[in-house]
């Protein structure tokens, strides 16, 4: 029995040792084959090349200078190689001395580890003609790479810089978010190549292939090339950018010129910077010169500028007014003074205009009768109406972060904090004054409305790709209002042409323009003051924003060209030039037909 016992027990351990042995030689053969397999296989993913910005007439305006980038092989600062890495560093410097080693070092350092087995960026550019000459050279060393790496090129510098943007090195917080940055590089950090950026920088590509123990290549299994080269044409015209820029030279505000449709064919906002500084990265004494101004080069005022409207809402206020509670024919006596409370709400004109209707209310820019009517309105109305009419909300404009602006309200004001309204208040908003604040596309939307009673979508971007870019004009106002429409154009046409237009000598276009100026304080008027100092007697900085809102031709409506000049004074003289020789250029090179 015993030796039963002892055969069955040997027998038993021999039975598991086969099937042991038959499972590390052949059932777990094919596990294993799969694990070598995914160690000899490597898929590597090619960067896209990123897409041009071109003006309406194909010229470049964001393009990719040609060029390479140095990796060097990991791992080359332990005890073996450390002696070898300072040498491939300062044969690197030998070729190019415009490195630095320092730089380059803190580069590989930040991205050498036991982990990581691919090589490293050590330096991001070289240009083709400086690297061509070099380039065998270096292909004969095993430590360095040599790959092609585009550089982001703005051929004209300074101009419509903040419509533009710039692309810089993407940041850990831009990479969690869209993981091809990782091989990219640089993302769009402002404007049009921010707004665009996932159309402009492509999908990726894709290499297969199969190496050895050493890393090798054995060969290429498949390979997808990226999507790349996706070019954005823009409604800008660059010769008009170029020349509102000259225009504006010494200036600070913002230019709007766009079409009744919302093509916008130019936009500057001043001062501009050149975007070619942020490409490799700015330098700090630039970034603050930058940041500290009190001009606000780094400000995009187009959409990001807040300032108080002044008397360029008076259209919409009149259209507002005489389709609610004021008859069209309804008038006030302007004496240059209206108590309320124990305040003393004043007129520009320092004599008062009289008698004053709709018509000469606007196109002598009459605070009393805004004021007046205001009381007879209420803020609620003119509230509703003013954001119906585009102000206090994004215009929708393909640039990103745009702000919204403010047209106060009784609950904005509650919300705000946490106060009633008074009535003071609503006198203030009637001439674009108090708590209002507004953007300059903002205005330019609202005097496209005024010109032809559809509430344009502002946009930079005519084909995206070959396909066209054209958002449809929304249907805002009522139709009383558009009945009323023609009395508030009329009144604009008398702004520029009527003897007693508040700009009509200061403009000299060719053709026969309609517009609103505006006077947007920057500091308000004590009570005591009985007569105020004239704009040119302050200093600079404590002078009001010159707002000239325009369209035209008047008799039919094309182009709106909208300017704010900062600390301008009067609207009129400060813009009146401007706006006169933007709408020459336009005729001149047949933009507008007479």
């Amino acid at each position: 029995m015993r030796v039963k016992l002892i055969i069955s027990f040997f027998l038993l351990v021999a039975f598991t040792l086969i099937v042991r042995v038959y499972y590390l030689s052949v059932e777990s053969n094919t596990y294993y084959e799969k694990l070598s397999e995914n160690n000899a296989i490597k898929t590597e993913l090619i960067a896209p090349i990123r897409g041009e910005i071109l003006d309406e007439q194909q010229k470049p305006i964001a393009i990719n200078k040609l060029g390479f980038k140095i990796q060097l092989k990991p791992h080359m600062r332990n005890k073996k190689n450390i002696e070898l890495f300072h040498q491939e560093l300062d044969k690197l410097i030998a070729l190019f001395p415009e490195l630095s080693k320092e730089k380059m070092i803190k580069k590989y350092k930040k991205k050498d580890s036991y982990y990581n087995n691919t090589y490293i960026d050590i330096v991001d550019f070289i240009p083709y003609k400086e690297m061509l000459p070099k380039y065998s050279l270096l292909l004969l060393d095993e430590n360095i790479h040599i790959l092609p790496a585009p550089k982001r090129y703005y051929p004209f510098n300074s101009i419509a810089s903040h419509v533009i943007g710039y692309v810089s090195k993407a940041n850990a917080k831009d990479i969690q978010k869209d993981k091809l940055l990782e091989i990219i590089g640089y993302t769009g950090k402002n404007g049009i190549e921010k707004y665009y950026n996932k159309y402009l920088e492509g999908e990726a590509g894709k290499k297969v292939i199969q190496v050895n123990a050493h890393n090798q290549i054995i060969k290429e299994i498949s390979y997808t090339p990226p999507i790349e080269n996706r070019n954005l044409t823009l409604n800008i015209n660059m010769e008009l950018q170029q020349y509102i820029a000259e225009l504006f030279k010494g200036k600070a505000g913002a230019v709007i010129v766009m079409k009744t449709d919302g093509s916008i064919l130019s936009a500057g906002s001043f001062p501009e910077y050149d975007l070619n500084t942020f490409v490799s990265g700015i330098s700090f004494q630039e970034w603050q010169r930058l940041t500290t101004s009190l001009d606000k080069p780094f400000t995009n005022k187009l959409i990001n500028g807040l300032y108080p409207p002044g008397s360029t809402v008076k259209p919409g206020l009149g259209l507002i007014y005489t389709t609610t509670k004021l008859n069209p024919t309804w008038t006030v006596n302007c004496t240059a003074r209206m108590p309320l409370g124990r305040r003393v709400f004043r007129c520009w004109k320092h004599g008062g205009h009289g008698e004053t209707g709709i018509v000469k209310a606007i196109r002598e820019s009459c605070d009393d009768y805004f004021y007046k009517g205001s009381l007879q309105v209420g803020i609620k109305l003119m509230s509703d109406g003013l954001k119906r009419m585009g102000l206090g909300k994004k215009t929708g404009v393909d640039l990103p972060n745009e702000f919204i602006g403010t047209v106060p309200s009784r609950e904005w004001k509650m919300r705000k904090y946490a106060q009633p309204w008074y009535m003071g208040e609503t006198v203030n908003t009637s001439i674009g004054q108090g708590y209002m604040l507004v953007t300059p596309i903002q205005i330019a939307t609202f005097t496209a409305l005024m010109a032809t009673g559809k509430l344009p979508v502002p946009h930079f971007a005519k084909l995206i790709g070959d396909k066209p870019y054209n958002p449809k004009p929304k249907d805002v106002l009522t139709q009383k209002e558009k009945w009323r429409l023609p009395l508030i154009r009329k009144a604009m046409m008398q702004v520029c042409n009527h003897p007693k237009g508040t700009a009509t000598h200061y403009v000299h276009s060719k053709i026969k323009i309609a517009g609103k100026t505006g006077t947007a304080q920057v500091i308000g008027i004590k009570q005591d003051i009985k007569k105020r100092k004239l704009e040119h007697e302050l200093s600079y900085y404590s002078r009001s924003h010159a707002w000239f809102t325009t369209y035209g031709p008047y008799y039919n409506p094309q182009y709106i060209v909208t300017v704010l000049v900062e600390h301008g004074g009067h609207g009129g003289a400060a813009a009146g030039g401007i706006v006169s020789d933007i709408y020459d250029w336009l005729l001149d090179h047949k933009y507008i037909k007479r």
